[in-house]
């Protein structure tokens, strides 16, 4: 009986050192880029959206199919959070935008919030900490309960102090400024990305098409610079050892690729990728993604 249970010791412990063995490798190499982590984390590695796809060169094992790219956020304020002396909150009140959601209306949310110096970066129309905060501030000045959430008494009453946004309020070209383009993204198709001043312009011969705020891995796993290629794209894609979501990945040097981020969106430069270009506006990368092409060019460069 000893014996047994030594073998099946042994067995187990096997396993699990295999495991780490393969977690280290992802890491060591500084890919990839579940963004979900502050900066300085250990990296997650991540896969393709598609059971059939082979593993990357870094050993990433595919994921099954039906992954989701549901953002994963750290919860907004809650109904609990509403503020001593302030009314109490409406029993049942219905909310119509809060933690997790992403559509126009809370673009337009975040536009209104900004002309209002309660939002001071460009809206992205996802709903995290951020868009919480800026909406508690919008609340406590109204003398309404400070929920963090948007019912139908905060919305009108936004409405009432606010003008309706423009079309460069709802999606300016960037927070962060461009800089003057690198020499080698003046050529042909390029994603052309400036850790200077932390954007992604994609431009046709010369021409700047669009543009994003972007954000990269921090000093332990830096995102790699120079001239690259974009290898493959993979609309949902998935860390699996942290259960982070990769949406809208193009992936150009091994496991780093550009993709949305849910938490870049959320708390902005207060984290950072694991070696990824993370972008926060996930409209404008979706239309990019349609876009570039497998073999266009990326560059990046300080």
């Amino acid at each position: 009986m000893k014996r047994s249970s030594s073998v099946i010791r042994r067995a187990v412990l096997a396993a699990a050192a295999v495991a780490l063995a393969a977690g280290c490798t992802a890491q060591t190499t500084g890919s990839g880029g579940g963004s979900g982590t502050p900066s300085g984390s250990a990296s997650a590695p991540t896969v393709s959206g598609s059971p059939t796809d082979a593993p990357t060169g870094d050993g990433k094992p595919p994921s099954p199919s039906g992954s989701t790219d549901a953002p994963t956020e750290a919860p907004s304020g809650t109904p609990s959070d509403t503020a001593s002396g302030s009314p109490s909150a409406t029993a049942g009140a219905q909310v119509l935008m809060g933690d997790g959601d992403e559509n126009e209306q809370v673009r337009e949310l975040q536009a209104r919030l900004r002309q209002l110096d309660h939002f001071d970066r460009a809206p992205t129309g996802f709903y995290g900490t951020m868009t919480a905060g800026a909406v508690k501030a919008f609340q406590k000045k109204q003398e309404l309960p400070r929920t963090g959430s948007v019912d139908e008494t905060t919305w009108q009453q936004l409405l009432g102090a606010s003008r309706k946004p423009t079309a460069d309020e709802l999606k300016p070209a960037t927070t962060n400024e461009l800089d003057t383009p690198d020499p080698r993204c003046t050529t042909g198709r390029v994603l052309c990305i400036s850790k200077e001043s932390r954007t992604l312009a994609w431009m046709i011969d010369g021409k700047v098409v669009s543009s994003m705020d972007v954000r990269f891995g921090s000093e332990n796993t830096p995102t790699r610079e120079g001239v690259f290629t974009v290898e493959r794209k993979v609309r949902q894609d998935w860390s699996r050892l942290y259960h982070t979501p990769m949406p809208l990945s193009m992936y150009f040097s091994r496991g780093q690729a550009v993709h949305y981020s849910s938490d870049f969106a959320a708390r902005g430069y207060d984290g950072g990728s694991h070696g990824c270009v993370n972008v926060r506006d996930r409209a404008k990368l979706t239309t990019l993604f349609d876009q570039v092409k497998v073999g266009d060019k990326v560059v990046v460069h300080w």
